[in-house]
């Protein structure tokens, strides 16, 4: 297949050998946080390990740590919150660690990675129509990252589905998709009101829970955004034209 879709970083560390870019979805929060960033002129750094490593890495690379929602202060307000993101002064480099959409970002090996989210979902799709990706030479993986159980294991999300199918909608005739990425393609095509269904998912609801609709609602601006990060020697960076 020349379109595949899977879930979470074995998904994807099996997939992405055979792709030629692979696309990661973690619409709550991590690539909306990353577009919001990028779209304000920061460079984005991934990564996967949310403990005192991460603050050694963003030391090597110059750049800012993003925190806990909760551990933000006036004087340090960047974390995974796109509402935060927003809100803050744009460093210039940002590491922003994240079990989920980072570790995705990692296991791609040597292909293309760009991050999507219902944002930036027709901009990405176009962008990779324009470079060929989704075609028998250009081989495409669209990987939905889901949330955590307390065990570890991977709690499939319907905003990542979502996300993942809004991109694989647009690609549907460029090439064979796998049934699992038509079926996503035909899940966003059959949804009513994505908007709604953002804020009443479990994930969505969880933030509401936390204290952060207001990172739901930034989400939840479908197709605002042209924006199109793409990973670049270790950081997500505006797609050159």
């Amino acid at each position: 297949m020349t379109v595949s879709f899977g879930w979470g970083p074995v998904e994807a560390r099996a997939l992405a050998p055979a792709a030629a870019c692979v696309v990661v979805v973690d619409v709550l929060s991590f690539t909306t946080a990353v577009g919001v960033a990028v779209e304000a002129g920061t460079a984005v750094h991934p990564y996967r390990w949310r403990d005192a490593t991460a603050a050694a890495y963003a030391s090597r690379v110059g750049a800012t740590l993003a925190v806990g929602r909760r551990e933000a202060t006036p004087g340090h307000p960047w974390t995974l919150s796109p509402a935060a993101l927003r809100a803050a002064p744009a460093p210039a480099r940002l590491v922003l660690p994240s079990p989920n959409g980072s570790t995705i970002a990692a296991e791609a090996g040597a292909a293309t990675v760009v991050a999507a989210s219902l944002r930036n979902h027709t901009a990405v799709a176009r962008w990779l129509t324009d470079r060929g990706y989704g075609t028998a030479d250009r081989p495409l993986a669209v990987i939905a990252s889901g949330e955590r159980w307390p065990d570890g294991s991977l709690r499939p999300a319907l905003e990542d589905l979502l996300g993942a199918g809004a991109v694989l909608s647009s690609l549907v005739g460029r090439g064979p998709l796998s049934p699992e990425a038509a079926a996503a393609a035909t899940l966003w095509s059959a949804t009513e009101d994505p908007v709604a269904a953002l804020h009443g998912c479990d994930s969505g609801r969880e933030l509401y829970e936390y204290g952060y609709p207001q990172d739901v609602a930034v989400a939840a601006e479908t197709d605002s955004s042209t924006t199109v990060p793409v990973l670049v020697d270790g950081a997500f960076q505006e797609a050159a034209a």
